[in-house]
This record gives structure tokens, C-alpha cells and sequence, in this order.
């Protein structure tokens, strides 16, 4: 989720534009492989409860990394690239404590991530901060769907059951990162959406709150 205060402005590198195009530092390569891989072990952790458990353990690290990369890791690229798009300076940095918490909980049978944000430099307008906001929770969606997509498509036939397992809990995964991100409290997108746009954040919670809740249907019964 992107990082900003009450008042719109979270500045903490460069308090001007800089220059055009997506840049990186190896700093933010650092941050956001570790939390990449942390996630990655946290969903495996969380594996013991769902169908494709008993999968090979390649299977098993792929679904992990799978549901790190798209829930996690495309969520802050796309907060990263919306906000550089408009002239920002924007780097994922991780949270030491944060990472703690998911593994913790993921012990436990649950996860609360909260990995990290993706920080902004110069940013004080409601309006781009609520369009980077949103570009988060809606690429979750977009790969949710896709997901779903692919699980349907896959459910017929029965060589394919455990892919369309597998397909379905990214689905799933992504589906409730997208909604649960769109909650209008504290630091997360939904806040910063709200103080934008109240119909944008309206529409978009509604659907992806559905959406969300109907896959929780799927996953459970399958």
C-alpha cells in the first residue's frame, strides 16, 4: 500500500519532480526481494489447510511464490509505476516488523502482511495520491480474475484438478487483497481513495468486496 500522512504528503526522497521513466535503486531491489521471499515462505506455511497440500513440493513452492508475486509484489509495482507515471519519486521499503507479524500469524493458520510500503517523494495532490492508491487493489482484481478464469477453464477436466485448485486460491488470495486493501482506515489504500473520490471508492469496494466474497464460496466448498 502506498504510505502518505492525513494531510496527503508523505515525502521522503526527492520533494520535486524528478526527471520521467521508472527508475530503481538497488536498496529498493533489496527490500522488496526479501520481502518477496518472506511472503513467499509465509504462504507456504499456510499451505496445511487447502486441497493442494499433498502436491509435489515444486507445486507447492510455485503456488507460494505465485501468490507472493501477484498479492504482494505487483500490488507495490503497480503504486510504484502509477506514481512515477506522474513525475513522482517512488521506492517499495520494507518493514522488519511487519515481516515478523506475517510469519507469526502464518504459523498460526492466518496472515496479516503487512510487508511494507511503496514510499512517495513530492506527492501532495488528493487526486494522484487517491489514483495511486487504487492502482494497487485494482491489480489485484485484474489478476483475480484472471485467476478465476483459468480455474474455470481447468475444472473439467480431471488431470487438471489440481491446477484449477491452484488457480482458484491465487484467485482467492488476490480477490481478498483487493478488497481488504479498499477499507477506508488508517494507512490503507481505501483510505486515501475515500479522500479522493468517495463514488470511485464506493464502486470499486462494492465489486471487489463481491467478488472476494463469492470466491471465499468457491474456495470453501471446493
Amino acid at each position: 500500500m502506498a504510505s502518505g500522512s492525513s494531510r496527503y504528503t508523505y515525502t521522503i526522497g526527492p520533494p520535486v519532480r524528478p526527471t520521467a521513466g521508472a527508475t530503481t535503486s538497488s536498496t529498493e531491489v533489496l527490500h522488496i526481494t526479501v520481502a518477496f521471499l518472506v511472503l513467499t515462505f509465509d504462504f507456504l506455511l499456510l499451505f496445511g489447510g487447502v486441497a493442494f497440500y499433498q502436491a509435489p513440493l515444486a507445486l507447492a513452492i510455485a503456488t507460494a511464490a505465485a501468490a507472493a508475486f501477484t498479492g504482494f509484489v505487483a500490488h507495490e509495482l503497480a503504486h510504484k509505476l502509477s506514481a512515477e507515471s506522474g513525475g513522482y519519486w517512488a521506492e517499495f521499503r520494507l518493514s522488519p516488523l511487519g515481516l515478523f507479524v506475517s510469519v507469526l500469524t502464518a504459523s498460526f493458520g492466518f496472515l496479516f502482511a503487512a510487508p511494507g510500503a511503496t514510499r512517495i517523494g513530492g506527492m501532495s495532490n488528493v487526486r494522484d495520491w487517491g489514483r495511486t492508491a487504487l492502482a494497487g487493489p485494482a491489480t489485484n482484481f485484474v489478476f483475480a480474475l484472471a485467476f478465476l478464469g483459468g480455474s474455470f477453464a481447468t475444472s473439467t477436466d480431471a488431470r487438471f484438478a489440481t491446477l484449477s485448485t491452484v488457480l482458484l486460491f491465487l484467485a482467492y488470495i488476490n480477490a481478498w487483497f483487493a478488497a481488504f486493501n479498499m477499507i477506508p482506515f488508517g494507512p490503507l489504500d481505501g483510505a486515501k481513495v475515500f479522500r479522493w473520490s468517495k463514488g470511485v471508492w464506493a464502486g470499486t469496494f462494492v465489486v471487489f468486496a463481491a467478488v472476494a466474497g463469492t470466491l471465499f464460496f468457491f474456495f470453501a466448498v471446493v
